[in-house]
C-alpha cells in the first residue's frame, strides 16, 4: 500500500492493526489522486455509538437476562434463511420511524441506482436499524462513576457491501484494461477525474450516511425497549453521546494538501474529537478524545484488533473457555459465537497503552450485557 505513487506521505498502522482485504485493518491511508475502494472494504461506515444514561449500576436488576431479551425483541440481529424472506435479521415490514429516515435517504440512493442498478438487487430498508452479524454488538456498560451506557457496533449492512464489493470490482477492471500490474489486486484503484471515482465517492458517502442513521435508529429501539421493559426503573438519556465511523473515507487536509483519507478499523481522533473503543466481548471499552497527532493523520484504533482467525478461534477455544472468559457478562455462551471469544483478540489495554500519544481516556467502561448477531 506505502509504495503506491499517489500515497500522501506514509500509511499509518494503528496498534489494533491485522490482515485483511485490500489493506490491513487499522491502517490510515492519505490519498492524493485516486481512491482504493478495498482500503474502505465492504463494511461502509461501520462504527460505533454510545450514550450515557441517568441509570446507575446498582438499580440493574440481579439478573439482566431479561434486559438481553428486552434488547434482542427489539432489535433484529443475526442472519437466518441465507438472507432470504425469512432472515430473522431484517425487518418484514419496517417501524414507522425507519420508514421515515428511509424517506430521507432514498433520493440520493435512487439517483446512484440510475447509473450503478445492480447495486439495487438486494435489502436496504429492511436492514435499517438493524444489527448484522460477526462483530457487531449491542452492550450495556458501566463506567468508572457506576453510570449505565449503551453502546452499540454496526454499519451500512447489505447495501454497503453491495457497493464496496461492487466498486471494488469496477476497479480492478480499470487496471486491467489499462495493463496496470499491481502487487496486490485487492489495491486496485480509481483515479480522480473518471466516472467511478466520483461515483464511488458519491455512493460511499451516502453508505456512510445510512450506517450512522443504522445506529442511531438501533439505540432509540433498544433505549425504548428498556424504558417499556418494566426490568428497570425509569431513566433517562444524558447529553453524553458519540457516533463515530471506524471504516469511511473523508476529504481532509494535512501536511499541506487535501487528501482523500481512508480509515480501515481507524477513529479520527483530531484534538478533542470524541470517539469510541470497545474491547473485546468479555474486556473494557473506551470513550476517548483525541490529541490531533499529526502523524497517524489524526487517527486511533477502532478497537482491540484480532489476534487470530475465526476458524483458528473456533479450533483453539471451547465452550469452558468462553464461559470463563465471559463470566458475570449477560451474553451468548453457545458455539456460534467463539470465533469472537475475548482470546481471540489483542489485549485493549495493551493497545491503549501504545496509543496515549493519539488520544486521551474519557471513560472506562465494562459490559454487564452483550447482544450479538
Amino acid at each position: 500500500m506505502a509504495s503506491l505513487p499517489f500515497v500522501h506521505k506514509w500509511v499509518a498502522a494503528m496498534p489494533d492493526v491485522h490482515r485483511g482485504f485490500g489493506a490491513t485493518v487499522g491502517s490510515v491511508v492519505a490519498t492524493s489522486g485516486a481512491v482504493i475502494p478495498a482500503a474502505v472494504g465492504v463494511d461502509i461506515g461501520c462504527g460505533m455509538i454510545a450514550v450515557r444514561t441517568t441509570l446507575r449500576a446498582e438499580q440493574l436488576p440481579d439478573s439482566l437476562a431479561g434486559v438481553r431479551s428486552a434488547i434482542e425483541r427489539a432489535v433484529p440481529h443475526g442472519r437466518t434463511d441465507n438472507g432470504g424472506r425469512n432472515d430473522r435479521g431484517a425487518w418484514r415490514e419496517a417501524p414507522r420511524a425507519h420508514q421515515e429516515a428511509w424517506a430521507q435517504l432514498k433520493p440520493r440512493y435512487d439517483a446512484i441506482l440510475e447509473k450503478h442498478p445492480r447495486l439495487g438487487r438486494g435489502p436496504d430498508l429492511g436492514h435499517l436499524g438493524t444489527l448484522g452479524t460477526g462483530n457487531h454488538f449491542i452492550e450495556l456498560c458501566l463506567d468508572e462513576a457506576g453510570h449505565v451506557w449503551l453502546m452499540l457496533h454496526s454499519g451500512s449492512r447489505g447495501v454497503g457491501n453491495r457497493i464496496g464489493s461492487h466498486f471494488i470490482e469496477l476497479a480492478k477492471e480499470e487496471m486491467s484494461r489499462f495493463f496496470i500490474h499491481l502487487p496486490e489486486k485487492d489495491l486496485a484503484y480509481l483515479p480522480e477525474g473518471s466516472t467511478h471515482f466520483h461515483d464511488y465517492l458519491r455512493a460511499v458517502s451516502w453508505a456512510q450516511d445510512y450506517a450512522a442513521t443504522n445506529r442511531e435508529l438501533m439505540m432509540r429501539s433498544a433505549v425504548e425497549a428498556l424504558q417499556a421493559s418494566g426490568e428497570l426503573p425509569a431513566f433517562s438519556l444524558t447529553d453524553a453521546a458519540v457516533n463515530c465511523h471506524h471504516n469511511y473515507v473523508a476529504r481532509e487536509h494535512h501536511y499541506g494538501k487535501d487528501v482523500l483519507v481512508t480509515r480501515k478499523g481507524a477513529v479520527r481522533a483530531r484534538r478533542d474529537d470524541l470517539g469510541i473503543i470497545p474491547g473485546s466481548m468479555g474486556a473494557r471499552s473506551y470513550i476517548v478524545r483525541g490529541k490531533g497527532n499529526p502523524e497517524s493523520f489524526h487517527s486511533c484504533s477502532h478497537g482491540a484488533g484480532r489476534v487470530m482467525s475465526r476458524e483458528a478461534a473456533k479450533r483453539h477455544f471451547s465452550l469452558e473457555d468462553h464461559a470463563r472468559a465471559t463470566e458475570g457478562i449477560e451474553c451468548r455462551k453457545d458455539a456460534d459465537v467463539i470465533d469472537e471469544t475475548p482470546g481471540a483478540y489483542k489485549s485493549i489495554d495493551a493497545v491503549m497503552a501504545a496509543q496515549a500519544g493519539l488520544v486521551d481516556i474519557v471513560h472506562t467502561l465494562r459490559q454487564v450485557v452483550c447482544v450479538k448477531g
